[in-house]
C-alpha cells in the first residue's frame, strides 16, 4: 500500500529545497515528536548515493538509523529513493502560488497501522515546514 502526505510552505523553492538536503537543516526537522531528535545526518545526493539519519529519543532510552539509497535525483523538483527495507520513497516539490508543495508518497510496512504511519510521516514533514518558515 501506498501513502501519501503534502504540505505547503511559504517559501521560496530554493530554501525548501535546501533545508530538505542540508544535513545541518535536517538534523533540526527530521523527528516527529517533540522528546525525539535527529542528532546526526548524513547525505550523498545523487543517484547511488546513500543516506542515514539518526533518529532518537532525546533521553537517549532508544533510537534507530534510517537510511536508504537515491534511485533518482532530480534537483529542485523530486528525490526518489528505496529504504533498506526496499520500500520505495517519492518527494516531490513543486512550485505554487503562495510557495513550495511538498509531496510524500511512501509504500507502508507491516508493523504499524496506516494511520500510525502517515500520522507519523505526516508529523515530520510539519517538523520541516515549521523549520523552513522559519528561516526567513
Amino acid at each position: 500500500m501506498k501513502i501519501s502526505i503534502d504540505t505547503e510552505i511559504e517559501a521560496p523553492l530554493d530554501r525548501v529545497w535546501d533545508a530538505w538536503v542540508t544535513p545541518e537543516d535536517i538534523t533540526k526537522w527530521n523527528f516527529a515528536v517533540a522528546d525525539w531528535c535527529c542528532p546526526r545526518a548524513e547525505i550523498n545526493l545523487e543517484e547511488g548515493g546513500h543516506f542515514s539519519y539518526r533518529m532518537e529519543a532525546k533521553d537517549g532510552s532508544v533510537g534507530f538509523d534510517f537510511e536508504g539509497k537515491f534511485t533518482k535525483v532530480s534537483p529542485r523538483k523530486s528525490i526518489h529513493f528505496k529504504l533498506e527495507d526496499d520500500r520505495e520513497v517519492k518527494v516531490e516539490f513543486m512550485e505554487t502560488e503562495n510557495g513550495v508543495r511538498v509531496t510524500e508518497t511512501f509504500e507502508a510496512e507491516d508493523e504499524n497501522s496506516a494511520e500510525q504511519q502517515r500520522q507519523g510521516w505526516l508529523s515530520i514533514l510539519d517538523n520541516f515546514k515549521k523549520h523552513v518558515e522559519r528561516k526567513r
